[in-house]
């Protein structure tokens, strides 16, 4: 979400008459914006901010801007904090941005805008004025968070859920695909509720009309809260061509007791029977989750529920993070605390566990031929990226699944094929990695899919 709002603050600076500089050095407006979700997100934010002190003091015009959720959850703390900082705009404050800057300049005073709405101003598609848009991209469809989970500072700093109109977000996607983008994903905190509040369309519905959308190949969404799926979203794995076969369904907690605690609203056994659902109405499906370990009052049997949850189900793939505090949830008051130590230990225990879970799922796929959705050159290029023949594998993209292929091309494949990013190409797996895949185009014999009304590529 960070990322799509980042594009937002670009585009309105854009029309102010900035540009992007590669180094901050020779920056005349530099814009942080940060995330709280954690402890650790909101550490690094402070220590970036501290390094910008030489830059202003080295050139007191250049005006320093502090955005997103730390600044919605600090407010005007941090220019006492942060003395040189001119900015402070919240979550809801993007679109106020620019003629806020154009006032800095104007009179040099320093502004708080931590305002919360209850409503969302029409979004202008960012990212495309100056050049095309990426292969992939984002566009949020919901903002804020009703659920109130005990840990999370979501709803505080995002405040409450309200969905945007659909016309408004299929035009956005149009946009956005006519300058070049093939991949979309929707945004929410729970796009599962998409709509309710309004009363507009269903999250399905609404999954349906993009699909409709023409020259857009792919489909993703996060995050889904578990406590909403819908009968109607589960089957759109099945009815829906352009919806990937990949679904992030964050846990949190294998432990029925712990997620009681956590306010999720929901049990292990009916997120069991969601997964089960999901695998039923779209078998090669790809599960991915959030865990936390280390919430007050985890048992070990708490936590071994956990570990055996992961054992049951067999993610894909897993963010985990040991819990920590943040202001205003009600966690922060919870007794019965996990020491740091205990904490890391137990994270490294998950951590273990799901990295053999990932490898076994990569491992599956050697051998067979994926349709991958190019994005572009590939940013490593060392002897890890080696293919079997010793050639570097230079581009990348991404099947279905989600999961990342890194695949080479030679001279006459590269003629012949006239790759470019979007396209969606077969591509065979060759090599297994922890957290990738290798591959090389699949011959025409072995070409099998043809992705979204566009023709595969065939060596």
């Amino acid at each position: 979400m960070n990322v799509y709002d980042s594009r937002r603050i670009i585009n309105g600076l854009q029309s102010i008459g900035y540009k992007e500089s590669q180094s901050a050095e020779k920056a005349d407006l530099v814009i942080v914006n940060t995330c709280s979700v954690r402890e650790k997100a909101e550490q690094k934010a402070f220590s970036f901010l501290g390094r910008l002190a030489s830059l202003k003091k080295k050139n007191p015009n250049l005006i320093i801007g502090v955005g997103g959720c730390v600044a919605q959850q600090e407010g005007k703390a941090i220019l006492k904090r942060v003395p040189f900082v001119d900015i402070v705009f919240g979550t809801h404050a993007i679109g106020r941005l620019p003629q806020q800057i154009a006032e800095i300049e104007k009179n040099r005073c320093r502004i708080v805008d931590a305002k919360l709405s209850d409503t969302i101003e029409p979004i202008q598609p960012s990212g495309i004025s100056e050049s095309k848009s990426p292969v992939t991209g984002f566009v949020t469809i919901m903002r804020g968070c009703n659920n109130f989970c005990t840990y999370c500072i979501v709803p505080y700093v995002r405040g409450r859920e309200v969905s945007r109109p659909p016309d408004e977000i299929l035009s956005e996607i149009k946009a956005y695909v006519s300058s070049g983008m093939r991949e979309v994903t929707l945004l929410g905190q729970n796009v599962n509720s998409y709509g309710t509040k309004e009363d507009l369309c269903s999250f399905s519905e609404l999954l349906s009309m993009v699909n409709e959308i023409d020259n857009l190949s792919r489909i993703r969404f996060t995050t889904s809260h578990p406590k909403d799926i819908s009968e109607a979203l589960i089957h759109s794995f099945q009815s829906l061509d352009k919806l990937c076969h990949h679904i992030h369904l964050p846990v949190q907690s294998g432990s029925t007791r712990i997620l009681k605690k956590m306010n999720r609203n929901y049990t292990r056994d009916h997120y069991l029977k969601i997964v089960e659902k999901l695998r039923l109405s779209c078998p090669d499906i790809a599960i991915t989750s959030d865990m936390i370990v280390g919430f007050p009052g985890e048992t070990e049997t708490d936590f071994n529920n956990t570990l055996d949850l992961v054992k049951t189900v067999q993610f894909d793939g897993l963010f985990a993070f040991a819990y920590s505090d943040r202001p205003k949830t009600p966690a922060v008051k919870f007794s019965d605390k996990i020491s740091e130590p205990e904490k890391k230990e137990r994270l490294q225990r998950l951590l273990n566990l799901q990295e053999r879970y990932t490898k076994e799922k990569n491992e599956a796929l050697l051998g067979k031929v994926e349709p991958v959705l190019v994005e572009g050159l590939s940013k490593k290029q060392s002897e890890t990226n080696l293919d079997e023949n010793g050639t570097d594998s230079s581009w990348t993209g991404r099947t279905s699944t989600n999961k990342i292929v890194n695949f080479s091309l030679n001279e006459k494949d590269i003629a012949g094929s006239g790759i470019v990013p979007g396209k969606t190409i077969d591509i065979k797996i060759i090599r297994a990695l922890a957290h990738s895949l290798r591959g090389k185009p699949a011959e025409h014999k072995e070409s099998s899919h043809d992705i979204k009304g566009e023709k595969n590529y065939a060596a």
